[in-house]
Order: structure tokens, then sequence, then C-alpha cells
């Protein structure tokens, strides 16, 4: 066979390598930075994504199908909500320990932290810090049991980047309001118990309601044909004079803080997010250049190789302190917008070209399903779009540099 073929092209069959030697993510020692506790949360979540994830991922990802049964899972090791109290479904960890099960979780497939990062930073999170009391304890328990599934509505076929243009709008309807208006790309929604939406009232802000499945002139088409993400549902949200009870808006929020705040929320956690899926590209790499030979020795023995894995552990190190130092402004309430905008766009651009650098160090295996390698790019290149674009987010660093906002 020739060099793509697997006559020539993998000695995995016939090679082990030792396992310890691909423990080198850690290239600084972050361990040392992190709690026992953040530790404990990130190994459980490692651990859990080796039995349940890994095995099967690659098969519902060829499927296009989401493998819905993950979702109990999630629950059950603590990935919906790490870091919201406990007494509201949440596991009562700090920020770090949110972010780095978001990483582990983005080791095993990008679809797989959407899933954990929609239902706790999108969903739970806005009922949290915007709900009623009442509001918190009749869905926050069942969200962080994984009874119930969110999703979150923003984003609208004609208004992405812009969500102030919504057209998505309630009107008052004695103890209602009547909801029309359509939300697109919608993580979970084919699924989900419960929507959160944002929508314009009468005096034109932006208000945000709880939606619930069943609700009269509510439905959430699922999108197909997708390359990407292909073992996360998605889908639409399609409301045709929904009458949604006053007791489900939030009682205090308007206009763009509260949408943008669960934004907040989320690009954070995609900012570590990033970083597993690269490790993961990473870590299959380095074990393929040591495998693959080629002129009587292994490809990790040539310059051009080594000049690919050395540049990929840089980017990862360097992602790595990014992300921790943001954990701990986070901590400590002080992380801005701003910030959580640079290492989300930073982590995600750094994931995605490793992935590209991967591919190419696995030939043509690379573009195959026996390696994680394609999958993650594929994946990837919508984690650079969604929850604000590669370009948005550089405006936003240009805007709080600055002083002068670009978006006009």
């Amino acid at each position: 066979m020739n060099e793509n073929g697997k006559a020539n092209g993998v000695a995995s069959a016939k090679k082990s390598v030792k396992t310890d030697q691909f423990q080198g993510h850690d290239y600084y020692n972050i361990d040392e930075l992190l709690s026992d506790e953040n530790k404990m949360a990130r190994d459980a979540v490692r651990q859990w994504v080796k039995q349940e994830v890994s095995p099967i991922i690659e098969d519902y990802s060829n499927r296009a199908e989401c493998p819905h049964h993950l979702f109990k899972g999630l629950a059950e090791i603590g990935a919906f909500g790490p870091s919201l109290p406990v007494e509201y479904g949440g596991g009562g960890m700090d920020e770090i320990a949110y972010g780095v099960i978001m990483q582990e979780l983005e080791r095993g497939d990008s679809g797989v932290r959407s899933m954990a990062s929609v239902q706790g930073s999108l969903v739970m999170y806005p009922i949290y810090r915007f709900g009623s009391e009442a509001q918190k304890k009749k869905y926050l328990p069942k969200l962080g049991s994984g009874e119930f599934i969110g999703c979150f509505g923003l984003t609208e076929p004609d208004h992405g980047s812009n969500p102030s243009g919504m057209i998505t709008n309630i009107k008052d309807d004695g103890d209602a309001y009547i909801l029309n208006g359509a939300k697109m790309w919608i993580t979970n929604s084919p699924v989900a118990d419960i929507a959160v939406v944002w929508a314009k009232d009468e005096e034109g802000k932006i208000r945000g309601l709880i939606v619930e499945k069943g609700m009269k002139g509510f439905s959430a088409p699922e999108i197909h044909g997708k390359w990407s993400l292909r073992a996360s549902i998605t889908g639409e949200l399609v409301f045709e004079d929904v009458r949604v009870p006053k007791e489900n808006v939030f009682p205090e929020v308007r206009g763009l803080k509260g949408p943008l705040s669960c934004l907040s929320k989320a690009r954070y956690g995609i900012a570590w997010g990033a970083i597993g899926a690269a490790m993961d590209c990473y870590d299959s790499a380095l074990r393929y250049s040591l495998e693959r030979e080629q002129f009587g020795r292994p490809i990790g023995g040539f310059q051009l190789t080594q000049k690919k894995l050395a540049e990929m552990i840089t980017e990862i190190t360097k992602a790595q302190l990014l992300a921790w130092r943001l954990g701990t402004l986070a901590n400590e309430g002080k992380a801005s917008p701003a910030q959580i905008s640079m290492a989300k766009r930073n982590n995600v651009q750094m994931a995605l070209e490793i992935a590209r650098e991967a591919r190419q160090i696995h030939g043509g295996m690379g573009i195959t399903n026996e390696y994680p390698v394609m999958r993650h790019m594929m994946n990837l290149e919508t984690v650079l779009t969604y929850e604000g674009t590669h370009d948005i987010h550089l405006l936003i660093t240009g805007m709080d540099v600055t002083g002068l906002n670009a978006f006009k």
C-alpha cells in the first residue's frame, strides 16, 4: 500500500509506547498552582471521559447523532454549573474547577463540552443570577441533576453578532406575555425541556424569560447537515403566539447586560475547553510521531516534525497560563468581559492551529476517524465562531485598549 494505507502507515500494532511519556501537557508544572479540589475534579472528569466518551464519540460523530444518555452522566460528575451554589443545583466549586472540568470534557469532544456549558453557563447561571427565588427553586435543582435539559435563545436567523437588532418580541397580555419570533443555532434545543429566551418588550427593552416545552406555539426543529459538532444536537426555537406566564419572566434585568453576562460565563469555559481539544491533538501527534517510521526511523526524529511538536506544546502552555490567571481573577470577581474575550479568542485559535498541524503529522491517517484530530479540527471551526466570533473578540480587545468603538 502507499503511505496512506494501513499496511505501512501505522506501527501502533507493532510497538507500544509507555503512557507516562505522554503526561507532558503540563510543561510549566501548572498543577502546582491548582488546589487539591481542582485536581480531584479534573481527574474525575478525565476518567469519566475516558470511560464513557472516548469509546463512543467517533461513532456518534460519524452518524451525526447526539449521545443523549451522556446528559445524565454529566450531571452525576458535577459538570452542570460546577461553580454555582450547591443549594441551587450547582457544585459549589471555584471558577478554576469549572475551567478544568470544561477542559477535560473538550478533550473528549467539543460537542460534549457544549452540552455541559450551555446547561450550566447559559441556562442555570441566568436563572441563578436574574431569576426570582421561585424560579430558582423550580428549575435549578432539576437542571443540576439532569432531569431537565435547557437551552439558551439569543442568536436569530438575521441577528448573530448584533444581538441588539433582535426582532423576537413579547407583548403584555394580562397575566402573561405573548411571545413571537425565532432563534437559530441553539445547542440542545430539540431535546430541551426549557429555554432561556431573550426578547424585546413593547418599550424595546430586552427581557429574559423561561419558555417550557409543551407551551402552545413553541417548537424546536433540529438543524441537519452539519460538518462540525456532529455529536452535539443543534436546532431552532420558533415562537408563534406563545403565551408565557409573567411568573416565568426574569423580574429585574433589562437590556443586553443579561445575555452578555451569560455569554461571558460561557466564553470563560470555552477558553479552558479549547485547551483540552489542543491537548488531545498534541498527544495523538506526539504518539504517532514516535510510532510512525520513514527512512528507517521515527518521524519524530526529523527537524520539521520536532518544530511542529515544540510549537504545539509552547502554545498549549501559554494558553494554560492565560486560562489559569483568568481563573484566579474570576475567583476574585475581577475577570472583565474583555479579558474573557481575549482568552476565548486566543485559546480557540491556538487549538485550531494545533489541530491542523497535528493533522499534518498524521499524514493521510489524520483524515480518518482512527484518530481524533480531524473531528477536533471540524469542531473547533464552530467554536471559533460561536459565543462571539473570532473577529468580534478582536474588536472587543481593540475597543478595550483604545477606548474607541469600532462596531459603529
